[in-house]
């Protein structure tokens, strides 16, 4: 795992894009990176994976992860559907709860749509981008327990990427371990104890509005146009 190198000094951040600015530092120090690509969860994660996407010159997205709850035990995980198709199932646990295949297609289906309308509220129609083959930074604002986080690198693997890197600018300590054992790299720069909850850290940490991801993604796709544009100089 990468993390701060100098002891915490207890500081919170002042708001999501200046967690974003830190995490983007370190973010930077990666090496061997395979046409990255930032795929922030929303709605809190996309002003943070805007400040990494900028510093990278990458392409910044949103990725809505819906994890699949049991029936009656809506907190147990049993796998997740994420933006672009793809799903992760913990067939162990499947087999343990004894589900019909009738069942987990009912609950499956209830989280493709919901995850469907919001992909479209934040992405319209653009297609889903091509992973295979490129280093994928998955973007939040935090985590505590990190299930949401897990439940997206899991699905991520269906795409075939050349790695997947969890970037979160807080976590536990033992979160982050449980991130290292499904990411390929880690990056948290700090690791409050005890860790309390996520806003605890922040000055400013308001919810994130539907129409403030829109626009951060507006922005860094015009960003992304504008560096992919030919120099025209004199005589062009």
């Amino acid at each position: 795992m990468l993390s701060a190198q100098s002891p915490w000094n207890g500081a919170v951040f002042a708001d999501r894009r200046a967690a974003g600015a830190e995490l983007a530092a370190m973010v930077r120090t990666l090496t061997r990176l395979r046409d990255p690509i930032v795929l922030a969860l929303p709605r809190g994660g996309v002003p943070v994976g805007y400040e990494v996407a900028r510093a990278l010159q990458a392409p910044l997205d949103v990725l809505v992860v819906r994890k699949l709850g049991a029936p009656g035990q809506e907190e147990l995980a049993i796998g997740a559907v994420a933006s672009g198709g793809s799903e992760y199932l913990n067939r162990e646990l499947l087999a343990a709860l004894g589900l019909s295949q009738d069942e987990l297609d009912a609950i499956r289906e209830r989280a493709r749509a919901e995850v469907q309308r919001r992909t479209e509220r934040y992405r319209g129609d653009r297609p889903w981008p091509d992973l295979h083959g490129r280093s994928v930074i998955v973007v939040d604002d935090g985590a505590a327990t990190g299930a949401t986080a897990l439940a997206a690198i899991a699905a991520l693997r269906d795409h075939r990427p050349a790695e997947v890197i969890m970037a979160l600018p807080l976590a536990p300590a033992d979160t982050c371990q449980r991130l290292e054992a499904t990411a390929d790299r880690v990056v948290c720069p700090r690791s409050p104890h005890p860790f309390l909850a996520i806003g605890t850290w922040y000055l400013e940490f308001g919810q994130v509005s539907d129409e403030e991801v829109r626009v951060l993604l507006r922005k860094a796709a015009a960003t992304a146009e504008e560096a992919d544009r030919p120099a025209v100089g004199p005589g062009w």
